[in-house]
């Protein structure tokens, strides 16, 4: 399960594992919009650089056959736990990438379709910057929904490219969240 490096932060990934488990305790899973018959492509995994590692996902998002989107998605769910984040104000990345339309997506018990989730939008700079997102920015995919999502059942945190078509590159050093 997931290690509190300190009161005020709960560190989801620091990418640092070997084993490819992130520091939570899931695996990263990647996947574009081919999943619905869109012709996005991706490569993501961990690299490294100058003793660092990071997440980082490059790939061509295009909106060709109702596509639209790039993904790197963290499970946070243990057994049949999901994470409760009420104690906390939002997510916390240290981000890098080439300009383009990126988002964090939160999934809860509350998204029960596969298109259902709330996201707010990533700044990146091609430098080395620490971004932090309240919850309270983050907006549901929906329409119909205009609710905030519900921090006692998270279910998974992804990083996304999309909506736009352009050449994603984006990496991420760390991913937690903060109080």
């Amino acid at each position: 399960m997931a290690d509190i490096t300190s009161d005020a932060v709960l560190i989801l990934d620091d990418f640092t594992s070997q084993s490819g488990t992130s520091t939570y305790g899931t695996a990263w899973q990647g996947f574009t919009d081919r999943v619905m018959g869109g012709r996005s492509d991706m490569r993501a995994g961990i690299s490294r650089e100058s003793g660092d590692s990071f997440l980082r996902m490059a790939g061509v998002v295009s909106l060709e056959n109702n596509g639209g989107f790039i993904q790197a998605r963290l499970p946070l769910v243990a057994g049949s736990e999901t994470l409760d984040a009420r104690e906390f104000t939002g997510v916390e990345l240290e981000v890098r990438g080439r300009e383009g339309s990126y988002f964090v997506h939160l999934r809860t018990s509350q998204n029960r379709l596969p298109w259902s989730y709330y996201a707010a939008p990533v700044p990146v700079d091609t430098e080395w910057r620490t971004v932090r997102i309240p919850f309270d920015a983050f907006r549901s995919s929906s329409a119909l929904r205009r609710d905030m999502p519900d921090l006692r059942r998270l279910q998974s945190i992804a990083i996304v490219a999309g909506t736009v078509a352009f050449e994603a590159d984006i990496a991420v050093r760390h991913i937690a969240l903060y109080r």
